[in-house]
């Protein structure tokens, strides 16, 4: 089962699987069809990766604009985030606004987040392995971002590891959001 936790950001939501814990470990079912289906939620994963990161590191804020946009579905497997989404599409009650999620492996939390969404996160443990599940294949040629400081996100890391490819990516303010809210999506 899945407790569904609604977020300030229309359609984007905190999901929270039941976590089976023995002496042996932990045992956490993050997705099932039918409970995704249920709540209107995509079910069409087309890729699964995951990314390993040091402490500090900060990721994003990053996406993939149309036609290869991508609904997701984030958890943190290993370790600790501070984990952000942003609202990029034009039209929302809340574009341009930002949510904070804790995600760790105790808790085995998710994030879902419909297209129009920009994620990215900072490692808080020692290491963090996130998982990813995405509605369409990475796509180089659609694949975006902004910059990780351009909005006032509370980051706590003093001296964050960023990529270079992150360090170049636009500014929030200076970016043209090719995507538009669909009131549908607000739950």
């Amino acid at each position: 089962m899945i407790e569904v936790l609604e977020t300030r950001l229309p359609g984007c939501l905190e999901l929270q699987p039941a976590v089976y814990r023995d002496i042996r470990g932990s045992f956490v079912k993050p997705f099932a069809l039918s409970e995704f289906e249920s709540l209107g939620l995509s079910t069409t994963w087309r890729e699964l990766f995951y990314s390993q990161s040091t402490s500090g590191v900060v990721r994003g804020l990053h996406f993939q604009e149309p036609p290869a946009a991508q609904d997701k579905l984030v958890q943190c497997i290993v370790g600790s985030v501070f984990d952000v989404v942003v609202d990029l599409r034009a039209g929302s009650p809340t574009f341009g606004e930002f949510e904070v999620f804790a995600l760790d492996d105790e808790k085995c939390s998710a994030v879902y987040m419909p297209v129009g969404f920009a994620h990215g996160f900072a490692t808080i443990s020692t290491d963090a392995t996130l998982a990813y599940l995405v509605s369409n294949e990475h796509d180089p040629t659609r694949d975006a971002g902004l910059r990780w400081d351009s909005l006032s996100i509370p980051w706590p890391v003093d001296r964050p590891v960023v990529s270079e490819r992150d360090r170049g990516l636009p500014r929030f303010a200076d970016y043209d959001t090719p995507f538009v809210f669909e009131s549908s999506l607000s739950g």
